[in-house]
């Protein structure tokens, strides 16, 4: 009976071994090496372009992530309550026409093209915002309908009120649509509350249950439902859901009510996290390594980090930075030492590089920018494999 509880038990022992074996066959993955798209440059390569020369922009623009290294874009598909695809919910973006209809769908064409290449595409939407400006309204919009109501803040921009179940429901039904796109993941930005008004009647209705309730609690609640009800969306999809919050993580619980480190210890609310750290080693207020640090401490390691950088400020003076706020103008590999030291991070996948038109386009670039790509394209020139 012995001799045959120890053969079994040897035998369990060498199918572990073969397991781990396993694992460490599987192929190595390489990390992420992303860069934003925006509708800056939406605006600047594409609108009111003709179908033809719109889509060689395209591929140009493409061709150029790809000659670059990288493997990711992120695509700002719905910069407002608008899109750069032919929606049922919202009206076509003025980033790309000021008419109706734009002449093909741009999203899928974006899509398309990467994939061709091996490029992998996030669809990048902004949840809350209508405009930046207080401009009208287009009647074919949703929240037409909205003006004049609680469901919209009109006040240096306008705004959904996050605490409002139409606002909930429109940003579930935005999200449905990108999803019956190739998309390789949804992308919110960090965009949430712009202002401590925005839902003050909503706010006092929660008091009257509990009157202990304070509004950056209330707020904090509003955008972890909203962020959690997307994720189940694309959970049924099986696409990838993350969000891009402000680098200092005191400024998510203080202004933004993004609950990054709740998202960041479950597995309820996000499958990916793409800080922006838009640092330099030398900044006066949040230095790059130990915030760098700070945000590979909050998680659990199943959910990756893909930290942003910041391209565009390259060559320029960083005017937040105190002490630090020259450190852009005299150096040119800022951005390939950070690489290298988010490489050591134990939930390290890659990295996002902002922006396109930073590194692509001649007319923004400075007198530091060329440098820094060519130092770069060293750090870049061989892939880099996960452990």
């Amino acid at each position: 009976m012995k001799k045959g509880l120890f053969f079994l038990l040897g035998i369990l022992l060498l199918l572990g071994i073969s397991s781990k074996n396993n694992k460490k066959l599987e192929s190595p993955k390489e990390e992420t090496r992303g860069i934003y798209i925006s509708y800056i440059e939406i605006s600047n390569h594409l609108k009111e372009k003709k179908e033809e020369e719109s889509k060689e922009k395209i591929k140009e623009m493409i061709e150029n992530v790809n000659n670059l290294s990288l493997n990711t874009i992120i695509l700002q598909v719905r910069p407002s309550c608008d899109a750069i695809y032919p929606s049922s919910l919202f009206p076509i973006s003025k980033y790309l026409t000021e008419e109706e209809t734009y002449p093909y769908d741009v999203l899928e064409y974006f899509i398309e093209e990467s994939h061709k290449k091996k490029i992998k595409l996030y669809a990048w939407i902004n949840p809350y915002r209508v405009s930046t400006t207080n401009e009208k309204i287009k009647e074919n919009s949703p929240v037409y309908s909205y003006q004049n109501t609680d469901i919209l803040y009109e006040k240096e921009g306008i705004y959904l009120n996050p605490a409002r179940e139409e606002t909930t429901a429109l940003i579930l039904e935005g999200v449905k649509e990108v999803l019956n796109y190739k998309v390789d993941g949804i992308l919110f930005d960090d965009y949430f509350y712009p202002s401590d008004e925005i839902d003050k009647k909503e706010y006092e209705d929660a008091k009257k249950e509990n009157e202990n309730l304070s509004l950056s609690e209330f707020h904090l609640s509003i955008v972890n439902e909203m962020i959690e009800k997307v994720h189940n969306l694309c959970k049924k999809k099986k696409i990838p859901f993350g969000v891009s919050p402000e680098g200092n993580i005191e400024n998510n619980y203080e202004k933004n009510y993004a609950d990054v480190k709740k998202w960041l210890s479950s597995n309820n609310y996000v499958d990916f996290m793409m800080p922006q750290l838009y640092y330099g080693f030398e900044n006066g207020v949040k230095p790059f390594i130990p915030t760098s640090k700070e945000w590979s401490d909050l998680g659990k390691e199943e959910i990756p980090l893909y930290p942003v950088l910041a391209f565009y400020k390259v060559g320029k003076i960083d005017s937040y930075a105190k002490e630090g706020k020259e450190e852009w103008l005299v150096n040119d590999n800022i951005i390939g030492k950070e690489i290298i030291h988010l490489r050591s991070l134990k939930n390290y996948q890659g990295f996002i590089l902002y922006r396109y038109d930073s590194i692509f386009t001649e007319s923004q670039f400075t007198n530091m920018s060329q440098k820094e790509l060519k130092n770069l394209k060293k750090i870049l020139k061989s892939p880099f494999y996960l452990l």
